[in-house]
């Protein structure tokens, strides 16, 4: 299964080290199935967003690790992949961008041929440079967002809702991010999606979490608030939460957390494991 992981720091940039490895001491026969790709968004000082991933399998994440290690943004978004819909190649991996925000995806979607005509209705197909359902997914939030006048979050609510009305849904687990502002939904109750708020203790210590997959190390974060979205819980700390199927979280630039349980109600047409072929199937396994 896919991993999502994003960080949000609030207003002022900070170093995090990110290693993205699978089995970073074995070159086992897992390690040289998965992950499909990996990689990790972040933003300069000025908002611009920059990305660095590689659709690589499992035993080259060393070489990957060495250059996203030493990052610094605002926000941060890693995603590691395993294959669902969509060759392995750059353009299908994660994070996207688009208008100059980031997004990663956890999940399964069909219906690509009438998701595809309704891009092209909406002058947006342009935005779509591979195969996979997660860019599509993401192309028409965007589209959505421009035809709200830059309103990411109504954006958000009209694509997911169109997509959950009109095509065959498995997950549409997702973060997406700007410099300054983070959203993540969960939808429907497939996949889990976690959140933690983690505050500054009386005695600080270093961010220092990590996934089978995703791994993260930050000594500045040790005494700066700041808050983490993923698919597992990734320490000990009893602060995080599970996410509800159907809620849309937005964090803003000074660490406000607003939730809302924005679809309430299942897919038309949800799929389960046994809907999905043989490949796609395997990767959405926990």
């Amino acid at each position: 299964m896919c991993r999502l992981f994003g960080l949000h720091a609030g207003a002022q940039a900070v170093r995090a080290t990110f290693w993205l490895l699978n089995a970073p001491d074995s070159l086992s026969a897992q390690s040289r199935r998965e992950p499909d790709g990996a990689g990790i968004g972040t933003f300069d000082v000025a908002g611009k967003a920059h990305v660095f991933k590689q659709p690589m399998a499992a035993w080259e994440d060393h070489a990957f690790a060495r250059e996203a290690r030493d990052l610094k943004s605002t926000t941060f978004l890693a995603h590691v992949r395993y294959a669902s819909t969509g060759a392995l190649t750059m353009v299908n991996t994660h994070p996207f961008e688009q208008d100059g925000r980031l997004f990663a995806h956890n999940g399964v979607l069909r219906g690509l041929e009438k998701l595809d005509r309704r891009l092209v209705e909406l002058e947006a197909m342009d935005l779509v440079l591979g195969q996979s359902d997660s860019e599509r997914l993401f192309a028409l939030i965007t589209a959505e967002t421009r035809a709200a006048d830059g309103d990411i979050q109504a954006g958000i609510v009209a694509a997911v809702a169109w997509v959950a009305k009109e095509l065959p849904v498995f997950s549409l687990n997702f973060i997406l991010t700007t410099a300054t502002d983070m959203w993540a939904l969960r939808y429907p109750a497939t996949h889990d999606l976690y959140m933690l708020e983690r505050r500054p203790a009386a005695k600080p210590s270093p961010l220092d979490v990590q996934s089978a997959r995703i791994r993260s190390h930050s000594s500045e974060l040790s005494r700066s608030p700041h808050v983490l979205l993923a698919t597992e819980p990734m320490d000990q700390n009893p602060g995080w939460r599970p996410m509800a199927s159907g809620e849309l979280v937005h964090v803003g630039p000074d660490l406000t957390v607003t939730s809302t349980i924005a679809f309430p109600d299942a897919p038309t047409y949800p799929l389960s494991l046994a809907d999905l072929e043989p490949a796609a199937a395997a990767s959405q396994a926990r």
